[in-house]
């Protein structure tokens, strides 16, 4: 699949490629729920060894005290990244009790009650008790169950180098910052019609444990006593039983300008929400929820891809936004791989760097009202039916056989492949094309593919089969490969983070109430 570069670079319209605009940076952050030995969700608090969850830069948690989140700082060595990741997963792996593990899968472990997750705690300053509350909004807006599904967040961005020639190349007379934020969202526009294929690719959530679904309507199958599933479904954590909101369905939500962006989370973030209302923002002197809107802030909003910048302390994201400009974008669409002890890999991210690096310099026409549901409503058929090789999708309201799709996409993701391997002198880029191409014609080589095949051949419930691949990651990466000084590393900078958030906690001037009121009023 390898194709000339300057050929490539005729494709994109490019006069050059320089080798220091291959410098892309990336990060990941990714969530893992802690497990008894006996694989259910735990019930204790976030482990005093790991730091504070509110400030430990590594380690903290999302929805729940049991649902960790890993963050590797942005690195423009993809092997650094990973190693950073695998330091993190060995240095929590040696400081669980009671011989807990990291569950491999995004689907959940076997639950009891959903009223026992325990949600996530950060301490007694105001700012931690907001991030506590926000959560407990979550759950009595969409139940606890679906906010433990875990994850992979990918974040991306290009050199700091590319972005003054690039602007020349392309003829842009503003502010810099206003060209990278244009560009992102050229970038966003593109991934958003596309997202169906990493869905597709690497998707690794085609069943669940029966009590994931205890008490909600679903249309899965049965496929032993204590798994459900659908036969060619890839990811069940992108569908209407993972992150969906029927209150977010009607959102039309514009990428061609980031005013237009901004303006429509903004209206979400301001008006209320009949549902939300008739719960009430509090109940016997308890907060319920941050407030009553149809989104409680920014990052309520559900997709699978997300412009972002670093926000300065007390700023809102949007607000950040809308100042200085996007900085990166973070994909949101991947499942864990549970054959891979970090749920990502290399190769996984040779191919996502290459398809970014495609949406960013590929054409990019501005999206519309009715591609937006459209792209919605393919993301749901490949969710569920993505290996089933008759399926048709919609590009532009009219039928599109996926496959024949997936391989106009992958031919046209080649061009950056080839740009990036010829300025790295490498063939990892196209190597990694490949292998997904591969997975276009046979859909037993896709995660979810494999991890089916795998249960029925082994007899496995998935539980069983998320059991045998969280024992298997615990016991190569829990007694070895993490040097002392790493170790120490890890350790002061558990210890920094519970100093830092005591030291938040003592400069709160005002209560909580007074915090809570002027926050909803910024």
């Amino acid at each position: 699949m390898s194709k000339e570069f300057n050929e490539c670079l005729q494709h994109y319209k490019l006069p050059e490629f320089d080798v220091a605009w291959g410098e892309i940076h990336r990060g990941i952050e990714k969530e893992s729920l802690r497990v008894s030995p006996d694989g259910y969700i735990s019930l204790t608090s976030h482990p005093q060894a790991l730091g504070s969850s509110l400030t430990n830069p590594f380690i903290t948690t999302d929805f729940s005290e049991s649902l960790l989140e890993f963050i590797t700082p942005a690195y423009s060595d993809i092997d650094e990244c990973l190693k950073t990741m695998e330091d993190i997963h060995r240095f929590t792996l040696q400081n669980l009790e009671n011989g807990e593990m990291l569950w491999v899968s995004s689907m959940p472990c076997p639950l009891g009650s959903s009223e026992d997750i325990p949600i996530a705690q950060y301490g007694s300053s105001n700012v931690g008790k907001l991030k506590t509350l926000y959560r407990h909004g979550l759950s009595n807006r969409y139940g606890r169950l679906m906010q433990i599904i875990s994850g992979i967040h990918y974040n991306f961005s290009m050199p700091e180098s590319f972005w003054q020639p690039y602007a020349e190349i392309c003829g842009f007379k503003g502010e810099l910052k206003d060209f990278k934020t244009e560009k992102y969202l050229h970038l966003i526009r593109n991934f958003h019609r596309y997202s169906w294929l990493l869905i597709y690719l690497f998707g690794a959530s085609p069943a669940a444990c029966k009590c994931f679904v205890q008490g909600r309507e679903h249309g899965l199958q049965q496929l032993d006593d204590t798994s459900l599933y659908l036969p060619d479904a890839t990811c069940l954590r992108m569908g209407n039983l993972g992150y969906s909101s029927e209150a977010q369905k009607s959102l039309f939500v514009c990428y061609n300008e980031l005013d237009s962006y901004a303006d429509c989370l903004r209206d979400a973030m301001n008006t209320p929400y009949p549902e939300y209302e008739a719960l009430g923002q509090s109940k016997d002197d308890e907060y319920l929820q941050l407030n009553t809107n149809l989104l409680q802030l920014e990052n309520e909003f559900y997709s699978t891809i997300r412009p972002k910048r670093v926000v300065k302390s007390g700023q809102r994201p949007l607000e950040a936004l809308t100042q200085d400009g996007i900085e990166y974008i973070e994909v949101r669409a991947l499942d864990l791989n549970p054959y891979l002890p970090f749920g990502i890999d290399s190769e996984q991210i040779h191919f996502l760097d290459s398809f970014l690096l495609h949406c960013l310099l590929g054409e990019s026409p501005e999206c519309h009202k009715q591609e937006f549901f459209e792209v919605a409503d393919n993301i749901a058929k490949v969710v569920e039916h993505g290996r089933n090789p008759e399926l048709s999708l919609n590009l532009e309201g009219k039928p599109k056989q996926m496959t024949e799709w997936a391989d106009e996409i992958l031919a046209e993701v080649g061009n950056a492949a080839s740009i990036l391997d010829s300025i790295h002198e490498s063939t990892n880029y196209t190597s990694s094309l490949v292998a997904q191409s591969a997975k276009v014609k046979d859909p037993d080589l896709t995660p979810s593919g494999r991890i089916l095949k795998d249960m029925k051949a082994g007899g496995m419930s998935f539980f069983e089969f998320s059991m045998q691949q969280s024992a298997k990651h615990r016991d190569d990466l829990q007694n070895n490969g993490l040097s002392e000084e790493t170790a120490k590393m890890m350790r002061d900078t558990a210890t920094q983070s519970l100093q830092k958030q005591i030291e938040i906690e003592n400069l709160d001037t005002v209560d909580f109430d007074e915090y809570l009121k002027d926050w909803n009023n910024a």
